[in-house]
Order: C-alpha cells, then structure tokens, then sequence
C-alpha cells in the first residue's frame, strides 16, 4: 500500500498536471448560530487510509483553503479546543472537478467537563520547530510556575543568561528581545529587570529566531527572541489569577492578573502585575599585577556582597474595535515602574610582591533608582480578498533618575585610616523613541505569499551624570566624572518578502534595506572640551530558507537558512564619560564603537516533526562587547569591538515519550568559538569548545497530580575576552489541579543542590591575570497558585506593534 501510495502522489501522470496546479479546496468553519471561528485547525486527509496530507487554520472569518492538492479521494477534520471534533463526507478532486467549495462547517461547543477533558489532553509541546523559528510553549513545564520571564529564557534551547543579564544565543551575544512583537529597547541590566518582573504565567509562547525574516529589523547579530503575552480570545468577560512567592535566602513573588472583555464590537484586555524580587550576589574578584619583566609586582583580592530590593509594578490595557469584517482599529497603553535598592558593601587587600598587606580597603555604595516606562501603540488591520494591509505607530518614554553614593576608607596594616573619600551621584536620563511602520502581504496563486513594508524610527536620549566629592560635609563638582550626552538616531528600512510551497518544498527569500544617521553630543565642563560625532550609512541584509520533505509523510525534512543581521551599539555605550565603580574598577563608554555585522548559516534535519538536528556556522565581524584595560593597578572596562568571532555548533533538540506517563523534553548543543583581534596592547586569542545539555522529564501521575524533573549542565565556555566556569543545577517541581480543574496550585525547588555558580577569567590584559567567582540566591523554593474563567465564543485577536529593535539597546 505505502508504495502504491508513493506513487499516486509523487508521480501523477502528465496528463493532469496542469490541472492539479489549479487544484482548491476551500470552506468555513462557524459555530451553531453562525459566527465565525478563527483558529480551528482543519486537516486535510486521504479517505482510504487517512493519511495526513496538509493543514492550515481557519481565518478570523472561518475561511481556510488548500491549493495544489494531488487527485484522490479526500475528507476535511475540523477540530479547536472549544468545540466537538468534527469530519466532513469523502470528496473526489479530479480533472472534471479540481476546484472543491464546501458548505459551512458548523461545530457543536463543548460542555464544561468535555473542554476540561480536551485541555488535559491537549498539552503542548515546550518546543516546536517552524521554518524560519523555534517556538517554546513555557506552560509545558512545571518549573515555569512561579518564576519569571528571564527565568523561563534560561531554560529555552540554546540560551545562556550571564550574571548581569547578557543574554547569549547558541554562544554569540547580540540578542534582540520583543515583547508582543514590539522591542523591548533596554540595555542588559535594564532588560534583565524587566524581564524579571514579567511573570511566567503571563507569555504564552516565546520565538527563537536565530535568522530572523526581512519584516524584523536587522538589529541583533545573534537574533532575535520575540515573548508573547496571552491574550484572550472569547466573548464575555475572561481571565486569570497568578500568585506565587519564593523563597531563597531572600524572599521573592510573582504576581498577576489578566482580563479580557468582549461587547458587539470591542474587545478590551488588560494585565497587570506586581513583582517582588529580592536577592545578592557574593562576588570574589582576584587580580595579579606584574612588572615589564615578568615578575611579580603585586596582588588585589576583593569581596563585594551586594544585596538589592526591587519592587515593579507593570499594566497594559487596550482594546480592538472590529469596525467593518475588513477593518480592525486598536490601541494600546502600557508601562511599568521600577524602584530599586541596591547595596554593595566592599573589603578589599592590597599585597606587595612579595604577598605581604600594604593597604586594606573598605567601601560602600548604596543606590536607589527609579525606572520608569510608558508606552501608546494604535494599530489598523484592513483585509480585502487574499491581501492584509497592517499599520502600526508607536510612542515610547522611558525615564530614570538614580541617587548613588561611594564611600572608600583605606586604611593601614596596622588600622590607621590613611584615606576617606565619598563620591555622591545623581544620574537623571530619558529616553524618548518614535516609529511608524506599515506591513503589507498577499496571498497569489499556486501557494506564493508576497510581503512588504517600511519603517521609520526617531529616537532621542539625554543623560546627565552630576557627581560630587564631599569633604566636611561641604560638597564640589567632580568634572572627572560629571557628563551630559545627548543622542539622536533615525534609522529608515524598507523590506521584500516572497514564500512559496508546492508539495515536498518551500523557499522563503527575503531583502532588507535600513539607512541610519546618528548624532552624539557630549557637553563640555571645566576640564573637558565640548565633542561631538555624526554617522550616516546603509546596509542590504538578505534573508533565505529552503525546507524539502524526503519522504510523503513528512517523516524527514530538511531546512537551511542564511541571514545577514547587525548589532548597533547601546545608546549610551557611546557615551565617552567615565565612572567608579569602586576605587580599582572604572567603566566608560566608547564613542568610536562601529556596528557589528554577522552572516549566520544553518542546516537543520527533523524527524517526525519532533527531533531536529542543526548544524550552524556564524561570521562576526567588529564585535560589540566589554573589554578589559589595566592602567596604573586601575582597571577601566568599556565597550569595545573585537576583531571577528566564528562559530560552529551542532545541536539536537526533541522529546521522548519513554512511557505513557513519562516523557522526556531535551536539548543539547556543542559549539566551538574563536575570537581573534588586536585588543589594546595585546593580541587577542581565545578559542574553545563548550557542551550544554539540558534533559527535562515530565511525569503524569494521573489526571490530577504531575510532576517535572530536570537539570542543566554547561561545560567552560569562551566567549570574548572571558573563559567562564562550568555550571549546573538542578530543578524539580510537582502540581495538582483544583477548582474543578480551572486552578492548580505548583511546588517548584530550582537549584536544588546549590550548584549554579559563576565565575571566569579574563584574556589578554597587559602586564595581570584577573579571574572573579560569584554566589547567587539561585536555590529558590516556589509555590504558585492560578485560577483561570474562561467561556465565551471564539474571537480573533491581532498582533500589534511598530517597534522593533529600538528597545534592546536603551541603558
């Protein structure tokens, strides 16, 4: 049969191929009383053996379509979670009837215990792999409950987050965040923040784009991840209730709440959340400093606990207004604000050449900052025939204002107090970005999609560092430090996109277009001049997949893809003031930093649509990253651009049901990276290979009860100027379902045996070694409770957002 089947469907006979290239087969799906359902999947399927042939979802008017289907005797099944299972009688599509119009699929709506019993069953998968991305499901795993957005990104395939945020992909920094399709426009910390505040039970999925399509910006050499928020999609008033609290050495929560509320023609949803996040770092940072010769001239051992208090408190609200059955009008309003205090208390030994104490140090830094964001978004959506026009304008301010003291005390061997000093700051900083964007794409014939649009973005940031040195109580400028920097930056692109799919294959190839003009303006003082700098270029960035089925099943598929992406700096990374961390560690700007550009490579092969396996090789050139200069025993740490990165990798990603009850969810990668460049006074070369592999067990212990066991484990990885130390934990977690099964409450322990430590070693540094090791508040003890109300009719709902990339660079 498989081979009679082989041969019906690859090899027709050329005496109908011209009419099978006309082949349609179209219809609606609604409910009883005739509204439309959108996101029913209808699958198309051979009537002798039911054997899956292709699938689509049905539109937010309930129309789906298949074209270029093969002659042969089908049936449609139609199925969504909210409503009966429904199939279709058996069609004949042949040379006398190639074009097949059927009547409107009316599905029955489930009772309550039927839904439950569908929702149960239905569980997604935590990942899914699509042409041009990978897709994580957070809601498959129990050890997403009560945590947060950054949390959630750890345990997705393929990404690392260092100790201050930095989030890397496959091994390359350059990571673009979106929120809802929208960039986040934050710097690491300030992302790292945000994301914390960002409860798990409120993303619904999260993109993993390592070669992004022409309709994203360009920005993020390593790709881009883009976190989607739920959003309800049924009549009626909807929603939900997420509570957690955490408790490591210091006390954390989540919490939140979502609602949505649909009347004639609007359709209003909101979420708010409120966010507690206590924790430390205990960092030990070790530096030997040698003279010309080789020797040894002297030694730094330091202990900074630093200890911080962050409450945030995040809401959206906005609504759609389905105008005509072609027109959607919405509007959108959200924002956040962050209080944070931040302690660092520092104890640091100066030692001769010969390890004896010359000086001890002692040092405190207290910090409370408030960031804050708004954001306004109006959006339109028009749909006319098989065309989708979709226009989207964005406001976005952020404003931060910092208090910031540095206490030093040095002191003798034998206690005597040889110097004090105490360093007052206050840092205000806006950011203020406009952009406007318009998308078009429409469906031709014979399965080709045509995409295009334009964007254009304004963004305009002031900084303003005021420092002070106070002696007696009396205090005085410090223009060493003191800085105000201004930044404007407008950057215009405009995009082609083409896709097609017959049969065994699919292409996607795409081109982007982007000029950027930028202007930078540092105001003088009484020990600096005025300066300034002005940037104008543009740049192509191509895109390309190919995907080809080996088989009529689909059992092996093969995917590459190519992407031209760039990574441009950090709005205030070009900045050129300097400031203190403490006595020894100076951080500055760079005003000559240059955009990085990267072409990535991959190949990918998947089986049975569940274990991919993906070869990748990267080119990075003028990489944007922190680099490490010592001058006089003083070490300033600014960005800089190294040379060129490449990077080969080999990772396999699937799942495996080892039982009924018992499945198994993995990913693992190995990559080599080389850095080489002329950094400062040395050559950089540093090269190495790293292993990750992060197996996640899910076990369903019957209908009520659940339970998740998995772990993490990442060999040394080299990254830049930085060789980082081995890491690995632990996490288990176990759930019951309440409340007639609309809630349930979760148990989750991360880092059961305390093993996630950080910690490396700095490369090529003139004249010192460095290394430094840090203890986190990472053996966390959750638990969570959520309640979810959810009845009504099926509604469409709209991706919104003009911003792309802006975000992922605000500091």
């Amino acid at each position: 049969m498989k081979k009679i089947f082989l041969l019906f469907f690859i090899l027709p006979t050329a005496l109908f191929v011209s009419a099978q290239n006309k082949t349609k087969v179209s219809g609606t799906v609604g409910t009883e009383k005739n509204n439309p359902i959108y996101g029913a999947i209808i699958l198309l399927q051979k009537a002798n053996d039911n054997t899956l042939v292709k699938t689509t979802l049905s539109d937010s008017l309930g129309y789906f379509e298949f074209i270029n289907v093969p002659f042969a005797q089908y049936k449609l099944e139609i199925t969504n979670v909210e409503y009966e299972r429904k199939v279709s009688n058996v069609f004949l599509l042949d040379e006398q009837h190639f074009v097949i119009e059927l009547h409107n699929f009316a599905l029955k709506a489930l009772i309550d215990k039927q839904l439950r019993q569908v929702v149960v069953n239905g569980k997604a998968s935590f990942v899914e792999k699509k042409i041009d991305r990978t897709v994580i499901n957070p809601d498959a795993f129990l050890g997403n409950a009560g945590t947060n957005a950054l949390e959630v990104l750890e345990k997705s395939p393929g990404i690392q987050i260092d100790v201050n945020g930095v989030i890397s992909l496959k091994g390359k920094q350059g990571v673009v965040v979106y929120v809802d399709d929208k960039p986040t426009y934050l710097s690491n910390a300030d992302l790292a923040n945000y994301l914390k505040s960002l409860p798990s039970s409120t993303i619904s999925a999260i993109e993993i784009m390592t070669n992004p399509p022409a309709k994203y910006d360009a920005a993020g050499n390593a790709g881009v991840l883009n976190i989607k928020l739920k959003r309800t999609k049924t009549m009626g008033f909807n929603g939900g209730l997420n509570l957690s609290y955490g408790q490591g050495k210091y006390s954390k929560s989540n919490n939140s709440f979502n609602f949505n509320y649909r009347i004639n023609k609007f359709n209003f949803f909101s979420n708010v959340a409120f966010n507690v996040n206590n924790g430390f770092q205990d960092l030990f940072i070790y530096r030997q400093y040698y003279k010309a010769n080789g020797n040894l001239s002297s030694l730094f051992n330091q202990n900074s606990y630093i200890k911080w208090e962050t409450n945030t408190a995040t809401a959206k609200l906005g609504f759609d207004f389905y105008a005509t059955k072609k027109l959607t009008l919405g509007a959108a309003v959200n924002g956040f604000n962050n209080n944070k205090l931040n302690t660092v208390s520092n104890t640091a030994q100066i030692y001769d050449s010969a390890k004896n104490i010359v000086n001890n140090v002692v040092a405190y830094s207290p910090t409370d900052r408030n960031f804050k964001n708004g954001a306004v978004n109006i959006n339109a959506n028009y749909k006319h025939k098989k065309s989708d026009w979709l226009f989207n304008a964005d406001y976005i301010g952020y404003k931060s204002v910092t208090n910031q003291s540095l206490l030093n005390s040095v002191y003798a061997t034998n206690g005597t107090l040889q110097n004090k000093s105490n360093l007052i700051s206050f840092l205000p900083s806006t950011i203020k970005i406009k952009t406007i964007k318009i998308d078009y794409s429409t469906l031709l014939k014979n399965g080709t999609k045509l995409e295009g649009g334009g964007k254009a973005a304004f963004v305009n940031t002031t900084n303003v560092a005021n420092f002070y040195d106070e002696q007696n109580g009396t205090q005085t400028v410090n223009n060493e430090f003191s800085n105000d920097f201004t930044y404007k930056e407008n950057i215009n692109a405009l995009y082609a996109n083409y896709s097609f799919e017959k049969k065994k294959w699919a292409i996607q190839a795409g081109l982007r277009f982007e000029n950027t003009i930028i202007k930078g303006y540092q105001k003088g003082n009484a020990t600096h001049a005025d300066s300034a700098f002005t940037r104008n270029y543009n740049n192509l960035f191509p895109t390309f997949y190919f995907l080809y089925k080996l088989d009529t099943t689909d059992k092996h598929q093969l995917s590459f893809s190519y992407g031209r992406r760039i990574d441009r700096p950090n709005y205030e990374s070009m900045n050129p003031f300097t400031y203190p961390l403490d006595r020894y560690t100076l951080y500055s700007g760079n005003p000559f930093l240059q955009p990085t550009f990267s072409d990535n490579f991959e190949l990918a092969h998947t089986y049975k649509n569940n274990i991919t396996t993906t070869l990748s090789y990267s080119y990075t050139k003028n990489i944007n990253t922190e680099t490490i200069e010592q001058r006089s025993n003083i070490f300033y740490s600014r960005p800089g651009n190294l040379g060129k990165n490449n990077t080969y990798s080999i990772s396999v990603t699937g799942a495996v049901n080892v039982k009924k009850w018992w499945k198994i969810q993995f990913y693992t990668e190995l990559t080599y990276n080389e850095f080489t460049s002329k950094l400062y006074t040395e050559n950089l070369n540093n090269k190495g290979t790293f292993f990750f592999i992060n197996p996640t067990n899910s076990f369903q212990i019957n209908k009520l009860w659940s339970a998740e066991l998995a772990a993490t484990y990442l060999t040394k990885v080299t990254s830049g100027q930085f060789v980082l130390i081995p890491s690995r934990h632990v996490r288990v977690g176990v759930a019951k379902k309440i409340c007639n099964q609309k809630g349930s409450i979760k148990l989750n322990i991360s880092d059961v045996f305390y093993t996630n430590k950080t910690g490396g070693d700095i490369k090529s540094i003139a004249l010192s070694n460095a290394s430094w090791k840090s203890d986190l508040d990472t053996r966390v003890f959750t638990l969570a409770f959520s309640y979810r109300f959810n009845k009504g009719k099926s509604l469409a709902a709209r991706a919104s957002g003009a911003s792309d990339s802006e975000k992922s660079r605000v500091k």
